[in-house]
């Protein structure tokens, strides 16, 4: 598929429509597969289906491979009996329609899923009793993991007692025996996200619709991962961080992205023959057509900051695996359909690390208008071998950095692109996209319907006000659809 020209729309599952607080699997992510086909696009790409933790983030998540209770549509539970309409009438998702209210989903929606599974359980025991034997390399850790989080009010695991701190501890093992009605309620959710998910990915490819996925590269400090892996991360004799992760100062942040996931242990993950990223890989590609991976840069170098430390500014770079993972993920996997996510600052080394993996790169147009400059991500230094974006879910929409941009990028973004008011400013971006050499070119729903930043889907180094934004569906129109048919047939996409 990398090889074939083709485009595609971003928009993550959060921000479809629906009546439940926030995008799910439903009928509305139905329909915009059927946009998706109106439009020619063969590709939806999203952000990370993980379970998101404190300030919402699908890159911080409790799992490396657990899905996102959130996503599960109520509608089955209400068809098969598990839930009644009442149930659902009582509950407060949020009043915002065009705006996601995690409190409240927080709060209720887990509630609802007690409840339906609660109902539903001696329905569907044995499924879930085979399901959890077919997953159970992963599930049980998450499972229990979730419980005896929920035993300790949601506290994150470094603050456990000594004795649930230690995966499989005797402790941990009495707990696992004397709380399984709790620990199957995790496995209910993740049978059925995975059976809804299958299903709309099902329908996807069936209408000629590929998913692009996204795969963090770090998981979270309060993760599952990390506590029934502890040997795979550098951390103390208190199971905490010794250093975590982020980047330099850059034209994001002037102190740097601390992002604050532990670092890996490369040493005895390489030792151990790179079998957690294997499997991880692997599972990702039962979940997604095509895999972007996230900072694929820290596999060459990564930046390490003091735990505990303010900002990321005084970190230092240290060497990551290089080929050797992924020379051993193509032994065991075979050639991969992966986009690696090559933006910030890049050496040699790392432009080496791209060429040796065949991977395609990442091109971002709102970051070629430097008129002072010559930049990497003006079109006509594109390869085919690249994916171009207009901008991703951490840039702000085309509308909102064309009002904020200077006026010397403003004009030089005119004259290069030929753009005019009378057919749009960001139509002419996304058709610089859709011009260009790249075999896949992608746009963020965003720009397709022209929204300002109050649509902005992430601003890094932010922690609040993120991963909110819905679309509404009245929007997304036959008229809408017929106009990016139109372009992308024309650049033969």
């Amino acid at each position: 598929m990398i090889n074939k020209r083709s485009s595609g729309i971003l928009m993550h599952i959060t921000s479809l429509p629906g009546k439940y607080g926030i995008g799910d699997f439903g009928e509305e992510a139905y329909r915009f597969v059927d946009f998706l086909v109106k439009s020619k696009q063969k590709n939806w790409q999203i952000l990370p289906l993980g379970v998101t933790g404190y300030g919402d983030s699908p890159y911080q998540c409790f799992s490396a491979f657990a899905g996102n209770p959130y996503f599960i549509d109520l509608n089955e539970f209400l068809e098969r009996g598990f839930l009644k309409e009442q149930d659902l009438h009582d509950s407060f998702f949020g009043s915002n329609p065009y705006k996601i209210d995690y409190s409240s989903l927080y709060k209720n929606k887990m509630l609802i899923l007690k409840k339906a599974y609660k109902n539903g359980y001696e329905d569907v025991k044995e499924e879930l009793h085979n399901f959890y034997r077919e997953k159970e390399d992963w599930l049980r850790n998450f499972a229990l993991f979730m419980s005896i989080k929920h035993h300790y009010n949601n506290e994150s695991w470094i603050k456990w007692d000594e004795e649930y701190k230690e995966f499989d501890s005797e402790k941990v093992k009495a707990f696992e025996a004397e709380h399984q009605s709790d620990i199957f309620f995790w496995v209910f959710t993740q049978y059925y996200f995975l059976k809804q998910w299958k299903e709309l990915k099902k329908y996807a490819n069936d209408n000629g619709v590929n998913i692009i996925g996204d795969l963090p590269i770090y998981v979270s400090e309060d993760s599952a991962d990390l506590w029934a892996n502890s040997k795979l991360f550098k951390l103390n004799e208190d199971m905490k961080p010794i250093t975590v992760a982020g980047v330099p100062p850059d034209a994001f942040s002037s102190t740097g992205q601390l992002w604050g996931n532990p670092i890996y242990n490369w040493k005895n993950m390489e030792n151990n023959q790179y079998n957690w990223w294997v499997k991880r890989i692997k599972f990702s590609f039962e979940l997604y057509d095509r895999l972007r991976i996230d900072h694929f840069r820290g596999f060459e170098s990564y930046w390490e900051v003091e735990y505990g430390a303010e900002n990321a500014i005084n970190g230092k770079w240290v060497k990551g695996p290089g080929m050797k993972l992924f020379n051993r993920i193509k032994e065991e996997l075979g050639d991969l359909d992966i986009i690696a996510e090559d933006l910030g600052f890049l050496t040699e080394e790392v432009y080496q690390l791209i060429k040796n993996s065949g991977f395609p790169g990442m091109k971002v147009l709102q970051f070629a208008f430097d008129p002072r400059e010559e930049s990497d991500y003006l079109p006509h230094n594109y390869n085919q071998n690249s994916v171009v974006y207009t901008g991703t879910h951490d840039n702000e929409t085309t509308v909102g950095w064309f009002d904020s941009i200077a006026k010397e990028d403003f004009l030089y973004a005119v004259r290069y692109l030929k753009l005019n008011y009378d057919e749009g400013l960001h139509w002419g971006f996304v058709r610089g996209a859709w011009s260009s050499v790249s075999n896949l070119a992608v746009a963020p729903m965003q720009d397709f319907l022209g929204l300002n930043n109050s649509a902005r889907m992430n601003k890094p180094s932010t922690n609040k006000g993120n991963w909110t934004w819905r679309v509404d569906k009245r929007k997304l129109t036959d008229e809408l659809a017929l106009k990016i048919a139109n372009l992308t047939q024309l650049y033969k996409r």
